[in-house]
């Protein structure tokens, strides 16, 4: 293995799966804020204080609405009113999944034991249905006893009932990065378990993730199990894909491709075995190229959501955001761009056509995506919080 691709692969797993733990951000207990407004709108921590990774956000208005899905750390966990079986205290490394909503309530959790899995969750993300999440699922590997060495599997979570659904059970990657598209119109029905068409209420169900050969892999379960895998950009073949997701309509990927901890480029893709990337322009105006691409559909328009961070700088999210004096644009920003897409393998000038101008959305990163109801942003790693517009 080359130098740059060793160190570059060391960084992947400590950043995107979420292993980094710097020292933490400490409060007094009695000088917590609950919130900062601002004319960029209102900011609420969660997990106050402590490091939270894979922020996504709500992807459901009604039943959880204003919230967050996050990957816990080791040590204690700062929430509000949590149930009598949220532990807070010694709490294990990715040992559960949470949904909390901007005062810090626990509005839905899974532990790692109640659903199968033996030893962390990882990459966990709200699928394009609101009924569902996708996330791995860690085992030991083959002679391994005490999770220091893990395999991992792919599983869709419904949670009304907490069930999950095996995709694939082992020989996956840490930093796969799973998303899952489901047909908007079907609802989650409880009593079924077994195959994938019952489990979704169809078979109109798609997964992608990133593969050990660093490709992202591609599979559309309405068709057959058959694994397609996406060409990568000829230039980049050393790049690590990163956190690719699903659009509403189920024909595209967005994704970065990351050169190292600070150079990352962002593309969109037709799902397609023939498909060509294309990458997201990088405009004058903007700070980096995009990072943490996400898709954002609002009346009928498509729109992709994304961070940008200041030269030299990671994705990671190191500032305090109830410090008002971030609210300058130093430690990133999140801006958006109305795209309009056709699918089918036409040339890619009429595939993909870019309308307006690059927006600015908020002067702080956020990199959890923007909810359906456009009235909320999430971002974590380190921190986390929600950012409610005006």
């Amino acid at each position: 293995m080359e130098k740059k691709h060793f160190f570059l692969l060391i960084w992947v797993v400590l950043l995107a799966s979420c292993l980094y733990d710097p020292e933490p951000y400490q409060e007094s207990s009695s000088t917590k804020q609950e919130s900062t407004s601002s004319d960029m709108g209102t900011i609420f921590p969660i997990n106050t204080g402590k490091q939270i990774c894979n922020p996504s956000i709500s992807n459901d208005t009604v039943l959880y609405p204003a919230s967050i899905l996050w990957l816990n750390f080791s040590g204690a966990l700062v929430v509000k009113d949590p149930p009598s079986d949220f532990t807070v205290n010694k709490v294990v490394q990715h040992d559960r999944l949470t949904v909390s909503d901007t005062a810090g309530r626990v509005q839905w959790f899974v532990m790692r034991d109640s659903i199968g899995v033996e030893c962390q969750f990882q990459d966990p993300e709200w699928s394009t249905h609101p009924d569902y999440i996708v996330a791995l699922g860690g085992f030991n590997a083959p002679g391994i006893k005490n999770c220091s060495e893990l395999d991992y599997g792919i599983m869709g979570i419904r949670l009304a009932d907490k069930k999950a659904f095996w995709f694939v059970d082992s020989n996956i990657i840490e930093e796969a990065f799973p998303h899952l598209w489901v047909d908007p119109n079907v609802n989650a029905d409880t009593s079924a378990l077994d195959s994938l068409e019952e489990f979704f209420g169809t078979k109109f169900v798609q997964l992608v993730y990133v593969d050990k050969n660093d490709k992202i892999a591609w599979v559309d379960y309405s068709k057959s199990n058959k694994i397609t895998h996406l060409k990568k950009p000829s230039d980049k073949s050393s790049w690590r894909v990163d956190s690719p997701l699903i659009s509403p309509d189920g024909k595209w990927v967005v994704y970065n491709l990351m050169n190292n901890a600070y150079s990352w480029e962002a593309y969109i893709q037709e799902l397609s075995a023939n498909s060509d990337p294309i990458p997201i322009p990088f405009e004058q105006s903007m700070m980096s190229a995009p990072a943490q691409p996400h898709w954002w559909l609002f009346q009928n328009r498509l729109f992709i959501v994304w961070a940008e961070f200041p030269s030299g700088q990671t994705m990671l999210n190191k500032s305090d955001f109830l410090d008002a004096s971030v609210y300058d644009g130093s430690v990133g920003r999140t801006a958006m761009r109305e795209v309009s897409l056709i699918a089918g393998g036409i040339p890619s000038d009429m595939a993909v056509e870019w309308k307006g101008s690059v927006r600015e959305i908020a002067k702080v990163p956020m990199t959890g995506g923007r909810s359906p109801d456009g009235h909320f942003m999430a971002t974590g790693t380190n921190y986390g919080y929600i950012l409610e517009l005006p």
